[in-house]
């Protein structure tokens, strides 16, 4: 008996395509602007949390200011407001302050015997009491001969704090004594009387080291 076979040559399952898929390469500049991005974004978490910091010191130290002004008495700050502006301008005033003594000083010590002087005056080139400088000194004297008035300013022209002196209106007196004017200018760091005081004192420091050196001499009977 013959038997019947029969052969099929379609496929029973259904046929899956199957598809390749490829990666593409991730771009530089997308790598970037993540890159900017995330900086952007942990720059502004630390900004925000700077300037949180930051207000909470501010009201931190506005309380500690409060507290410490609450500690003094307004009475003594205005007090002490009123003293410092008295020290400025006593300052200010000594800054401008003048010593003449120092100019009679000198005078004793460079004017010769044979000459002596009448009148003394002095006054600031500018007119206006707001410098230490710029004094002008006039006098007015009489001398034994012209020798002596000649020998009198060389004495004033060798002197370092006497600037441009000058004799002028020479003439005779009815005893044959000659009449003289007298103009210069004066160093204004000689009469600075803060300057002078500051001399001074550091003299009188000199002095005392001086004298702490000096060994004591023991008088006392040996026995």
């Amino acid at each position: 008996m013959e038997q019947n076979f029969q052969t099929s040559f379609i496929p029973k399952k259904p046929i899956i395509e199957q598809r390749v898929t490829t990666k593409r390469p991730i771009s530089i500049l997308v790598v970037i602007s993540v890159f900017i991005f995330l900086t952007m974004v942990i720059a502004s978490g630390g900004l925000y949390f700077y300037k949180n910091v930051l207000t909470q010191n501010i009201k931190t130290m506005q309380g500690d200011l409060t507290k410490a002004k609450g500690r003094f008495e307004p009475e003594k700050i205005t007090l002490l407001q009123t003293l410092d502006k008295r020290l400025a301008m006593s300052n200010k005033i000594l800054s401008k302050h003048i010593a003449i003594s120092p100019i009679f000083k000198l005078l004793q010590s460079i004017t010769m015997k044979t000459v002596r002087y009448n009148s003394f005056s002095y006054s600031f080139v500018d007119g206006k009491d707001t410098s230490v400088g710029n004094i002008k000194v006039s006098m007015t004297g009489q001398a034994v001969g012209y020798r002596s008035v000649a020998l009198q300013a060389d004495l004033f022209s060798k002197n370092k704090n006497l600037i441009d002196p000058v004799f002028s209106g020479l003439s005779l007196d009815d005893k044959g004594n000659v009449l003289f004017n007298l103009v210069f200018s004066v160093d204004p760091s000689f009469v600075d009387y803060k300057q002078l005081q500051k001399t001074e004192v550091d003299n009188s420091s000199n002095v005392g080291s001086i004298t702490s050196i000096i060994p004591t001499i023991n008088t006392s009977t040996p026995n």
